[in-house]
Formats: structure tokens, C-alpha cells, sequence
């Protein structure tokens, strides 16, 4: 559901990161410029330590660039006051881990309204049906982590995500702690996502199987935007890593 001509929904320029000083500095991002249209799903890859997590952290404004600039919409957030970028974060971005980040002693229901418990707001009921029933929850609800499966409960962490319509969701290796068979019924779901709501998706992710299911894929080496593919297949995705490897 990309749109045409819209402004894209993310979008780094000239973007660098380097952590230490001197002798230790450590490149983790070097002059990296690319924009991610609105609806789409776009996955990052490349070998450990090519700064996968640093673009991902860089771009969801966990982490400032050393230099460069960092655009959500026409909001600049690398400039932003750290007050200011946790609200924008909250408001305007989504997030899905690996480890799935939910509180044990709240029910599924419970874990997906946090985002509105912490800023004192009230939720779009229509809206958080939506999501509970794309995610496949309406029958977990008053279920807490420690009673639903991985997939259940990355699930539960995507429909947290979604609830506060971000315009951005940043998934980091969102299949890495799941079975293949949960796994792939998460990617579905996020591919889903894109394609019914129109939200833009980036995802970092090392699966080969994974990141085919993006409209493109970002592949970074030594902190450096090295190639991008259209139209991913599983093989496609391979192959070019493994050549990144030799």
C-alpha cells in the first residue's frame, strides 16, 4: 500500500555513528542516506557487526547519530529534546522485540493498552478491536504471558505496537525467539499489517526467510548501505549474503 509521491515515512541522511574515541572508535554507521516510502515493509540485513541494530536504533530515535540527520515524516527527530523524543516515540512509533517485552502480572488485554495507561490516555475501542482481531487474540485476552505460547505472545506484542496507530513499527529479530511454524505465522501477520492498514514497517532480522517477506531489502556491510533488492525471495536473499560473506 505504498503511496506514490507522499512524503516517505522515514528517511536518514548522511547518517554516521561512531561509539568511542581515538584508537577505540568503532564505526557502527558511516554516511548512511535512504528513505522508506509511507505503507511499506522494508527488512535490514547484513552480516554481525555491519549495524543493523545501531540503523534500527538510530532510526526509531534510541540513539542519536554522531552526525546526519533522522526524519519521521517532516519531523527531524534527531534534533528533538529528549523529553520531546519520548513523546514523539510513544505517539508516532511502534515497537516489537525478540524478547516480546511483556509484564507477567498483566493480562494480554492489559499488556496491549499499556501505551495508553502510560500516557493517560483512552484508547479507540473500534480500533483496538481491529487490531485484536487481525492478531488473532480475541480469545486471549484475559490471558497473562506465562499462559500463552511464543507466537501468542509475540503476538501480543505486535497488537501492542499497532494499538496507538504508529506511523512507523520497527520489529528487531521479532521471529529470533519463536519455532518456525510460530515464526512464520508472526511474519504473516506483520506482512498483514502492511498490507491492510497501510502502516510502514522495518524490520531487522538475519532469516533469509524472514526478510522476503518485505517489499525490499537493506543490506548493510561495515556500517555502510550496500545494496538494496526489490522484490525479495528466500534464494535471492541467500545468495547475496552469502556473498557479502565471502
Amino acid at each position: 500500500m505504498t503511496t506514490r509521491g507522499a512524503l516517505p515515512a522515514m528517511r536518514l541522511e548522511n547518517v554516521t555513528r561512531r561509539y568511542g574515541r581515538g584508537d577505540g572508535t568503532v564505526h557502527a554507521l558511516r554516511g548512511v542516506t535512504v528513505a522508506l516510502p509511507p505503507g511499506s515493509f522494508t527488512s535490514i540485513m547484513g552480516p554481525s557487526g555491519s549495524g543493523k541494530s545501531t540503523f534500527l536504533r538510530c532510526a526509531a530515535g534510541l540513539d542519536r547519530p554522531t552526525s546526519g540527520g533522522v526524519f519521521l515524516g517532516d519531523t527531524e527527530i534527531s534534533r528533538l529534546r529528549e523529553h520531546k523524543l519520548t513523546l514523539l516515540r510513544r505517539e508516532r512509533i511502534g515497537f516489537v522485540f525478540q524478547s516480546f517485552n511483556l509484564v507477567p502480572s498483566l493480562t494480554a488485554k492489559d499488556n496491549i493498552l499499556l501505551p495508553f495507561r502510560l500516557a493517560g490516555k483512552r484508547p479507540d475501542r473500534d480500533w483496538m478491536r481491529d487490531v485484536v482481531h487481525r492478531t488473532g487474540l480475541t480469545e486471549r485476552l484475559g490471558h497473562r504471558p506465562a499462559e500463552l505460547s511464543g507466537g501468542q505472545q509475540q503476538r501480543v506484542a505486535v497488537a501492542r505496537a499497532l494499538v496507538t496507530r504508529p506511523e512507523v513499527v520497527f520489529a528487531d529479530e521479532p521471529t529470533g525467539a519463536l519455532d518456525l511454524s510460530s515464526g512464520q505465522d508472526v511474519l504473516r501477520l506483520l506482512r498483514d499489517v502492511v498490507d491492510g492498514t497501510g502502516q510502514t514497517l522495518i524490520m531487522v532480522t538475519h532469516d533469509p526467510g524472514a526478510a522476503a517477506y518485505a517489499d525490499r531489502v537493506l543490506f548493510l556491510a561495515d556500517g555502510t548501505l550496500v545494496d538494496a533488492m526489490e522484490n525479495p525471495t528466500p534464494q535471492r536473499v541467500a545468495d547475496r549474503m552469502a556473498r557479502m560473506g565471502a
